[in-house]
């Protein structure tokens, strides 16, 4: 009788020993430096953002947690080096919504940008801005009204195929039946004196390099591209308000790990996420890095995620983009 209820215990033990380990995997990490892979260049703006989440991380948990620049082929090489990394939550990637377009974009990956990894924490909403030059119309109808009068003769800037600024102009073409001439830049720092220059006439920019021209009256912003007016343009009215709702473009800023993670880890980082983006000293600087405090689930970030991969990957075969190799 003894030995039958030995075996019972002992097979009951053995039952519990996934939860535990489970358990005990999120109460103890991290327990040594956890890495974050930014594929930028230092002193950009998600390396701004990046930097200042991290410290509050290492004060939390009272483990450095480093951030790792990895710049190159449009976020690939970062996204890369975290996907082929140990599912143990302790190499982290900090990306844009580049990494939903990637799918559609890019013809030859050395990792999948769904199935690699798992959607952790989106910390930060983005949104754009449309701005033209001040020789241009001072609305957006009659901006639409002059490009139908003389099409092409309106040069845009955008960065590239599938960056953001592609993405939502490719949306504005569309949706306002107009075309205008691409000039592509490597950033901003080549646009912004061919926007003053009124080489180029009209861009969707990030509110935080558009800001200090539109109150030196050197651009005019027309539109932004938010769901809801952005913090940084409060004045600003959307496109959806000015009658264009498929002109809608939402990035993110946002954490990823290797597809495997154990989930206990990847809720106790998201739930981390959540906490910092929303301590006063890190909200109130959102607007100047470009959007806004989010904080969301694990599940609420893969259903964006997911949500965006659908959707820029119909407005990249709809623009006839072709793929980069």
């Amino acid at each position: 009788m003894i030995a039958g209820k030995t075996k019972c215990v002992l097979l009951l033990a053995a039952c519990m020993l996934p939860f535990i380990g489970t358990g005990a995997g999120g109460q103890t990490y991290p327990s040594k430096p956890v890495r974050v892979v930014v594929p930028s260049v230092p002193g950009g703006g998600m390396d701004v953002v990046t930097r200042a989440v991290a410290q509050k991380f290492t004060e939390a948990w009272g483990q450095q947690v480093l951030v790792d620049n990895r710049p190159g082929a449009g976020g690939n090489i970062g996204a890369d080096a975290v996907a082929k990394s140990q599912p143990d939550g302790y190499t982290i990637l900090m990306t844009t919504a580049s990494l939903a377009v990637a799918p559609s974009l890019y013809r030859k990956l050395t990792y999948d940008p769904v199935k690699s990894f798992t959607p952790v924490s989106q910390i930060m909403s983005t949104y754009l801005v449309l701005v033209v030059h001040p020789s241009l119309p001072s609305d957006l109808k009659q901006l639409i009204t002059l490009a139908k009068k003389q099409p092409g003769s309106l040069n845009y800037y955008h960065m590239g195929p599938g960056s953001g600024l592609h993405i939502v102009a490719e949306m504005f073409r569309a949706a306002a039946n107009i075309d205008f001439t691409e000039v592509i830049y490597k950033g901003d720092g080549e646009a912004m004196p061919a926007l003053l220059r009124n080489d180029v006439q009209m861009s969707f920019l990030n509110p935080t390099a558009a800001l200090p021209y539109v109150k030196a009256g050197k651009l005019r912003v027309l539109a932004q591209s938010g769901i809801s007016r952005g913090s940084a343009f409060p004045d600003v009215p959307t496109m959806a308000e000015l009658g264009y709702p498929d002109v809608r473009y939402v990035g993110f800023l946002g954490f990823f790990v290797p597809a495997g993670t154990p989930r206990d880890i990847v809720n106790r980082i998201a739930s981390e996420t959540t906490r910092v983006v929303h301590l006063p000293d890190i909200r109130d600087r959102m607007p100047a890095w470009g959007g806004d405090s989010a904080g969301t689930t694990p599940e609420e970030f893969a259903a964006k995620f997911q949500e965006d991969v659908a959707r820029y990957g119909r407005i990249i075969k709809q623009a006839h983009v072709p793929p980069v190799d």
